[in-house]
């Protein structure tokens, strides 16, 4: 589903900082960025030439990319009602926007710096159990303005960047990997997006936890 006919959806939506609640929540559309690194989350329909040979999965400097936005659904073979808070341990999928593919990882070698490769899998937004990552975060919510970590629920490499640059025909994109060791080059942040409104009940369930 492209970008705009998400836009178009009306009142099921609310822009980045339109809503009064600070979490996010399924069925949202944001761009994460590494911040150590500075760039977002980013796949499109270049395969890697190495590896699995799967859709490759980088970062990107650029803020305007339509290639940066991915949807946040439940975990493999569940579903997450739209506008469910997300909590901090909960397994979920990322689901890039304009392929349709899932954030994935695998016992493959990355290509440029040797960690576990990250790629884009599946068709239509389904794929299997390895598109599946943990949320850790502090407190009971992942919220919009908090540093999160993705920890691969099977292998359990978190979700990183450490800076090493590709050439054509992607250059300058960074290389995202799977790392054993949490670390400052595996902590990511919702910008960009549309965020789903928690519904009335999430909404009072939310405030009842923080009391």
């Amino acid at each position: 589903m492209a970008v705009l006919s998400l836009l178009l959806l009306g009142g099921l939506w609310s822009a980045v900082g339109a809503s009064d609640m600070a979490v996010v929540t399924c069925g949202s559309v944001v761009k994460l960025l590494n911040t150590r690194h500075n760039v977002r989350l980013h796949s499109h329909d270049v395969r890697y030439g190495s590896g699995s040979g799967q859709q490759s999965v980088t970062g990107v400097t650029s803020v305007d990319d339509s290639n940066s936005y991915w949807r946040i659904r439940g975990k493999t073979a569940t579903v997450c009602e739209r506008g469910t808070p997300i909590r901090c341990g909960q397994p979920i999928r990322l689901t890039h926007i304009n392929t349709g593919r899932n954030l994935h990882s695998h016992h493959f070698t990355s290509p440029l710096s040797g960690n576990q490769e990250v790629s884009a899998f599946g068709e239509e937004g389904e794929g299997d159990y390895l598109d599946d990552w943990t949320v850790l975060c502090n407190g009971p919510y992942w919220v919009r303005d908090g540093e999160v970590r993705f920890k691969h629920s099977s292998t359990e490499v978190l979700l990183s960047v450490t800076g090493e640059q590709y050439g054509r025909p992607i250059s300058g994109q960074k290389e995202v990997h799977g790392m054993a060791q949490p670390s400052q080059n595996n902590y990511w942040k919702a910008m960009e997006g549309i965020f789903m409104k928690p519904s009335e009940l999430l909404k009072a369930e939310v405030h009842h936890a923080e009391l």
